[in-house]
């Protein structure tokens, strides 16, 4: 089955440190993504936080994948396990290894990091232009660049299909406006 929307170039991962998740997914770009996750969130908050973004992404066009536990009304799934199934299906990938599992597993994308320092995993060694440009090589799948990314950093990297981040969509100026 092919997915209800094309393979966004922006995505928004979702944490607890976002706050109002719902008004942060309300002033994304249309077209944008979103990999829902919220992890720590308990699971009546979680499935009552998910209608609430699945409303808003319907009503704006944004793909809306979900990390964890399943939740029906998502567009796709997002995860070392996730396969190809009945919508959109990605993989967070760190190694040429993973790398190579996802692409046989059959996903549509990989989300690599971290390409840069990031918060939400503080001490993680960052991949670095040079080691994420090695990773990607040869990858026959598109490759969403994620870790300390924003828009400005995803232009310079060459060979991806987008960029996905948290706190780039925390900042105080909508994502879109800054250069």
């Amino acid at each position: 089955m092919r997915p209800r929307h094309p393979l966004p170039r922006r995505w928004m991962m979702t944490d607890e440190r976002l706050g109002d998740v719902a008004a942060k997914v309300a002033k994304l770009p249309r077209g944008s993504g979103i990999v829902f996750r919220q992890y720590a969130t308990p699971e009546g908050k979680r499935r009552r936080m998910f209608a609430q973004v699945r409303r808003i992404a319907r009503a704006r066009r944004l793909t809306l994948l979900v990390a964890g536990p399943f939740l029906p009304g998502a567009d796709g799934v997002h995860g070392r396990k996730a396969r190809k199934n009945n919508g959109l299906a990605t993989r967070p990938v760190h190694s040429v290894r993973e790398r190579i599992a996802a692409e046989r597993a059959g996903v549509d994308a990989t989300f690599v990091s971290p390409v840069f320092a990031t918060r939400s995993h503080p001490g993680a060694r960052p991949l670095g232009r040079i080691r994420f440009a090695m990773l990607i090589r040869g990858a026959r799948l598109p490759v969403i660049a994620l870790g300390g990314m924003t828009e400005r950093r995803a232009r310079t990297l060459p060979g991806i299909a987008g960029w996905a981040a948290i706190d780039a969509w925390s900042a105080p100026r909508p994502i879109a406006n800054r250069s």
